[in-house]
């Protein structure tokens, strides 16, 4: 097992607001979290890191999340917590008001693999050198592409296609979606929508193929490619590689 996390400002914004991490805990379970964060006075990035700092003390702290369904609850309460954290920090620092993040995270043990989200960063799988999305993003244009009033092709060029219609901060009440997943996987990756919005899913699955680059080499190929593209936002992206599709 293999894992490589980075984060870059891109080519247009002067600073970032996201965060981005890799964890392990004492029984070799493995969290990857990417937050994407909002708000003026570079409260976003305040945000984003609330988000890191919380999930990684608790699960650093623990020797195991225990069964799946104790590691959706514990994922949930984390995750209102830190919605809480987001909260209670806005109305202290009215300067920041608007502030929010994303939170997509991936938990893999032995035994199974959760995806949670909430907001528009991204949660794949890697299976047979194809990338599968298992996370749904939480925008208006997703809504109304699920409504039938906008085709998929309609969205990607929608004025509106940044407006996030779920986000930490948002709301006192929080909840992620869950996806569970066959742990027969070659690789997670989970991405910031600074990455999805500047690669097509087949172009960022020729560079996770090239055989002939390190995991840490696919990773700033990546953000290289996305930043040529335009690099319009802050990219950031936690991929984790299982040699051979084994967990171990």
């Amino acid at each position: 097992m293999k894992t490589f996390y980075l984060t870059d400002s891109g080519k247009v914004r002067d600073h970032n607001e996201d965060s981005v991490t890799i964890l392990k805990n004492g029984n070799g379970e493995q969290l990857l979290i990417v937050a994407d964060g909002m708000g003026g006075h570079r409260a976003g990035e305040v945000a984003s890191s609330m988000v890191v700092t919380h999930m990684g003390k608790r699960f650093t702290e623990m020797s195991s999340v225990g069964s799946k369904l104790d590691a959706i609850n514990w994922l949930n309460d984390n995750i209102n917590e830190i919605n809480k954290e987001i909260l209670d920090y806005t109305k202290e620092n009215p300067d920041s008001m608007g502030m929010g993040t994303t939170a997509v995270m991936a938990l893999l043990t032995q035994d199974y693999l959760i995806f949670g989200n909430i907001g528009d960063s991204s949660g794949f799988v890697f299976k047979n050198g194809k990338l599968k999305k298992v996370t749904n993003d939480h925008t208006l244009v997703n809504l109304l592409v699920a409504a039938g009033d906008l085709t998929e092709e309609e969205a990607k060029y929608h004025p509106k296609r940044n407006v996030l219609m779920k986000a930490l901060g948002s709301s006192e009440k929080c909840e992620l979606d869950i996806f569970e997943v066959d742990v027969h996987i070659d690789g997670i990756l989970l991405c910031s929508d600074g990455l999805t919005n500047m690669l097509t899913k087949e172009q960022i699955e020729k560079v996770l193929n090239d055989e002939d680059l390190e995991i840490e080499e696919k990773i700033v190929k990546l953000i290289r490619k996305s930043n040529a593209r335009g690099g319009t936002d802050n990219i950031s992206i936690a991929y984790l590689c299982l040699e051979g599709g084994e967990e171990q």
